[in-house]
């Protein structure tokens, strides 16, 4: 096979991705463009061969599922769905971790898949008769106003926009409260000890994680470490990456406000 002219020619030089073909020459760029599918096996779920929703890492051996995937059959089994390697005997959930970079690239590789998973999520919750999480209905409206700017034709000048943007940082600054979605707690001591909190009803972020509220316990009850704590729902001990969302989805679904939860400390199981 003949060489390619790169490699015939000495004046080339290959610079990472620029290609010199001269001191008093412009370098050009060399691009390759890749198509979706050449990559589709990297961000689409093992379990329902759909592009991944909620991506959730097994932390033993890195597969990522989506999440809601991957707890339904995490229910009546304890490997992974791909390598099959064993996650934990008997609480494998513990073990498996929300990836929002994984879900960041999917989002960006994938034209309007963020919109239409947004738009479903709506759909839920309206066929449900519940309120809207306030992180869905932010992004959607947003995301609205931007697409009927454009479609409109309006555009903003730059002094209408640094003059909405400091009215907006203006009115974050006097709200005391998060606009995503928020969870009520109630924080109880199951164990003789530890005392309780004197101040055990809490409201924090749906997005705050349980490893988040055993540092809080341990602050308040000035614990060494807050390894030293586990945090359970139901009887259950509750795995440090699960975001309170994902506790009050799975563990208190139907359930009225204050999600309780109970602390004790750390119990070594076998």
């Amino acid at each position: 096979m003949s060489k390619g002219k790169h490699e015939q020619d000495p004046r080339y030089t290959i610079l990472g991705n620029k290609c010199a073909t001269g001191e008093n020459q412009t370098p050009k760029m060399l691009t390759r463009k890749i198509k979706l599918w050449d990559i589709n096996a990297h961000i689409t779920c093992r379990l329902c061969n759909g592009y991944l929703i909620d991506a959730t890492t097994v932390t033993e051996c890195l597969h990522t599922f989506c999440r809601s995937c991957l707890v339904k059959y995490l229910e009546e089994n304890n490997t992974c769905p791909t390598c099959r390697i064993v996650i934990h005997q008997s609480h494998p959930l513990q073990y498996i971790g929300h990836d929002r970079t994984m879900q960041d690239i999917v989002y960006k590789l994938v034209p309007g898949l963020q919109e239409a998973e947004m738009k479903k999520q709506r759909e839920f919750y309206h066929k449900l008769g519940m309120e809207v999480p306030g992180d869905i209905k932010g992004e959607t409206c947003s995301a609205k106003q931007h697409l009927d700017s454009h479609r409109n034709g309006e555009t903003k000048t730059d002094e209408n926009s640094n003059k909405e943007t400091s009215e907006e940082k203006q009115e974050e600054d006097n709200d005391y409260h998060r606009s995503d979605e928020q969870v009520s707690i109630c924080l109880e001591c199951n164990s003789s000890k530890l005392r309780g909190l004197k101040r055990k009803w809490i409201r924090c972020s749906a997005q705050a994680t349980v490893l988040h509220l055993k540092k809080f316990i341990a602050k308040k009850l000035n614990l060494s470490s807050f390894n030293e704590l586990d945090i359970l729902c139901n009887e259950e001990i509750l795995g440090k990456d699960h975001t309170l969302k994902f506790v009050v989805v799975t563990r208190w679904r139907f359930k009225k406000a204050p999600l309780l939860l109970h602390y004790r400390p750390k119990m070594d199981l076998l």
